[in-house]
């Protein structure tokens, strides 16, 4: 009677240990970790604060919960079982989803680098640098434009150049590939007086301006040995069409590159 009695208390002390490592969902207690770690850098030139939440969470500092201006923050976490973290920025008063992201054990170190100001989002920040200026005395620049079209409708969707001038008219150079959401080439020339630039945004390869009939000119200041990396913005009159493209912000004004 013995020798039967033995096998079953085995088992049933088998079962028991197996029973252990499960929790009433039947998912495992003891899950694939994995440690993660997000970098985030960013600028908010909002008037309303912003939240930054991962998985529902929002981050906090001591006790503030949201940012305005320069934001750097790393956060660490840990993946389980390989899920998923998913990042959202919101805007704290309206509620307004502004930029959401994955994060994923493919890349468990991974950069979070955005600009924003009522109605302009520029994600990746980092992932271009400004050009390197070869010769004292010169100024660079590249350009991205992500409000192309958002209120001139030009129905144009290929690459852009800017044709350079001083004010008297001279051609400084023309830069090449402004895009929508990628930089421009880099172009570099020597500056001078008066540090005005005036720059007309026209077809790629071509001297035809983006916006049929309509010539479109945006100005900007040259600095010597400054590289820049100017983002164009498309801008609406009172009645919400297009009015102009600004050319002031410089995103080298606001991150360590």
């Amino acid at each position: 009677m013995k020798t039967k009695i033995v096998p079953i208390l085995l088992f049933s002390i088998v079962l028991i240990l197996c029973q252990a490592c499960i929790n009433e969902d039947m998912v495992p207690y003891y899950e694939k970790q994995q440690p993660g770690k997000v970098v985030i850098r960013g600028y908010n030139a909002q008037k309303d604060s912003i939240q930054i939440a991962v998985d529902g969470k929002i981050l906090k500092e001591a006790k503030i919960d949201a940012y305005i201006k320069k934001i750097a923050k790393d956060h660490e976490f840990v993946f389980y079982s390989d899920k998923a973290k998913v990042v959202e920025i919101t805007n704290k008063v309206s509620k307004q989803l502004l930029y959401s992201y994955k994060l994923t054990t493919a890349k468990p170190i991974d950069t979070i680098s955005f600009y924003t100001k009522e109605d302009l989002w520029i994600e990746n920040v980092l992932a271009a640098k400004p050009g390197k200026i070869t010769q004292a005395g010169y100024a660079g620049f590249k350009f991205i434009f992500p409000t192309l079209n958002k209120y001139s409708a030009s129905g144009y969707t290929g690459k852009l150049d800017g044709i350079m001038r001083k004010v008297n008219g001279e051609v400084v150079g023309v830069v090449k590939n402004i895009g929508k959401d990628t930089y421009s080439d880099f172009i570099e020339f020597p500056s001078s007086l008066p540090p005005i630039i005036r720059m007309e945004l026209v077809k790629h390869n071509t001297t035809e301006s983006y916006i049929n009939g309509r010539q479109v000119i945006t100005v900007m200041l040259m600095l010597p040995n400054k590289s820049r990396l100017i983002v164009l913005d498309e801008r609406k009159d009172e009645s919400g069409k297009f009015l102009n493209v600004d050319a002031s912000l410089n995103l080298v004004d606001y991150f360590d590159f």
